[in-house]
């Protein structure tokens, strides 16, 4: 695989920060250029970024890295690099524009934003679920008027923690859902300095959160025609999610009705079977095992388990009957790797593989 050359778009905060750990050594992208809003904009990294939130230290090779402005700079970013990621921290309105911008100046956008989850001609990919849906690309580049540009997304965070773990199910005739997720901080770009009302507390709102939980599965459920993807009508999905005292990883409590009953061995089958594309690739985020189902009663926790291939797997746990659904379990996944930056970075690579950056 040759090497391409990476944009970062939003790169101060916590989910660039992130992306620039993830990048620091990876194997097919070179990051070239970093950029942020006009206040970051003339400064080195280092000193543009006003808090690192990472454990691991920030990158040397980062540090004196001029940032350009993400906006007033776009034509001169968009000529130096391949591709770009994009997590910035601006309204959706304001962020819509701006990925038109980049994919109408030919520069092909993974974005880990929530503008453009439900334009229908822009893929939605968890990578293991929905991989063909890519193939929706070379309408969306039609209607742009492009040759490389186009705009790809990741889902919402909080759904790799249930929505993987729901899918392999599906062929039992999943006909409804609940899920309450219980948040990690990070989650909100903070950190426990940062959000000190969160210390012995539990907040019972996220905004936006529940819906989003409710309708983007079954994007990524449904099918590509005529150039659109049109969601699933089925499962129905009802969601709570609550914000928690955890600096990273997203719990699901999850409960599931099907119409075809299956037994508990042949769930914990199907989860351990289950792979996508990411797997038969080899692509280099990729967990060799994408669901890990944990038989210990206390299991999975977001202190023991969110680094679990290098927070890149789904996690499972406490399978058991319902009596008011047919099962319910616990899931879980790390939200700045596998649900934000990691799952940004495995995208970019199948779509590498893919040729949509050629």
């Amino acid at each position: 695989m040759k090497k391409f050359n990476v944009g970062v778009i939003g790169a101060t905060g916590m989910v660039g920060q992130r992306f620039l750990l993830l990048l620091e050594n990876h194997p097919w992208f070179e990051v070239k250029v970093l950029a942020a809003s006009a206040n970051s904009a003339g400064k080195t990294y280092e000193k543009a970024v006003k808090a690192w939130h990472m454990s691991a230290p920030m990158p040397e090779k980062f540090k004196n890295i001029t940032v350009l402005d993400a906006t007033a700079d776009l034509k001169k970013i968009a000529q130096s690099v391949d591709f770009c990621f994009c997590a910035v921290n601006m309204k959706k309105d304001d962020i819509k524009a701006l990925e038109y911008a980049y994919a109408q100046a030919e520069c092909p956008v993974v974005s880990n934003n929530s503008a453009h989850r439900f334009t229908d001609d822009v893929p939605m990919i968890i990578p293991e679920i929905n991989a063909g849906h890519l193939s929706v690309i070379e309408a969306q580049r039609k209607r742009l008027g492009t040759k490389r540009g186009f705009i790809a997304v990741k889902s919402n965070c909080s759904l790799q923690s249930y929505v993987p773990l729901l899918h392999p199910l599906k062929e039992f005739g999943i006909e409804s859902a609940a899920v309450c997720t219980y948040q990690a901080i990070s989650g909100a770009g903070k950190t426990f300095e940062t959000m000190p009302e969160i210390c012995d507390n539990v907040i019972p709102f996220i905004g936006g959160e529940e819906e989003k939980s409710e309708k983007e599965p079954l994007k990524i459920w449904g099918k590509v025609t005529d150039g659109k993807i049109i969601p699933a009508q089925t499962p129905k999905i009802t969601a709570q999610c609550l914000r928690v005292p955890v600096s990273d990883g997203h719990t699901a409590a999850c409960f599931v009705k099907f119409r075809k009953k299956p037994d508990k061995e042949t769930i914990l089958r199907a989860w351990e079977e289950f792979s996508g594309e990411p797997q038969k690739l080899n692509l280099p985020s990729a967990p060799k095992q994408f669901i890990h189902y944990f038989s210990e009663e206390n299991r999975p926790q977001p202190a023991l388990d969110r680094n679990l291939e290098r927070g890149m797997a789904v996690c499972a746990g406490r399978l058991r009957e319902d009596n008011v659904y047919d099962y319910k379990f616990i899931g879980f996944s790390h939200n700045t790797l596998r649900g934000a930056a990691g799952g940004a970075v495995l995208l970019a690579e199948l779509l590498a593989v893919k040729g949509y950056f050629g």
